[in-house]
């Protein structure tokens, strides 16, 4: 599989993006992980330095500016990711539905995933985000509300949430 690799700016820091040849999102990476992950998750991966396509830095563009929902408008896929199956999987679609601004706790995740109970498998996932941001886990929090496990760290985590009008404990 061939993904263009780009760099784009953002109030957070650079974000690396990875997308497919029919300009899908498959990877966001906070600083120098992308090649990493996208060789877990598409083994054999050709990453070739190009520019994301308008649909997907303008509507990063137009989050960062306030445009709460403009994350839904990002074409992404899934397809063909060596975890693109199974609990690791439900988690990262049940990402998808989670509303803007609202936040919900590692067992909720797993429990929306099919597998009440499994909270840390819940959040191991979660780590393995290859779209983060998109798949939104910075709106994961832990069962009191605190904010923990975002790989882009916690200061961006709570950054988010606040530009999103999430409420905070």
């Amino acid at each position: 599989m061939k993904l263009i690799a780009s760099e784009v700016a953002s109030p957070i820091g650079a974000l690396a993006l990875a997308v497919d040849v029919a300009g899908r999102l498959r990877g966001v990476s906070f600083g120098d992980g992308l090649r990493r992950a996208m060789a877990r998750e598409y083994p054999g991966v050709v990453l070739t330095e190009g520019a994301a396509p308008e649909a997907v830095t303008g509507a990063l563009a137009d989050y960062f500016a306030g445009a709460r929902t403009a994350l839904m408008r990002i074409d992404w896929t899934l397809d063909g990711a060596a975890a693109g199956d199974g609990f690791q999987a439900r988690v990262w679609r049940s990402l998808w539905e989670l509303p803007v601004g609202q936040t919900i706790s590692y067992g909720e995740m797993a429990r929306r995933a099919g597998e009440p109970g499994a909270a840390q498998a819940a959040g191991v996932a979660l780590n393995r985000n290859p779209i983060p941001l998109v798949l939104a886990c910075h709106r994961v929090v832990g069962a009191d509300g605190a904010m923990v496990g975002f790989g882009g760290g916690l200061e961006r985590k709570t950054w988010l949430l606040r530009h999103e009008g999430a409420l905070l404990i």
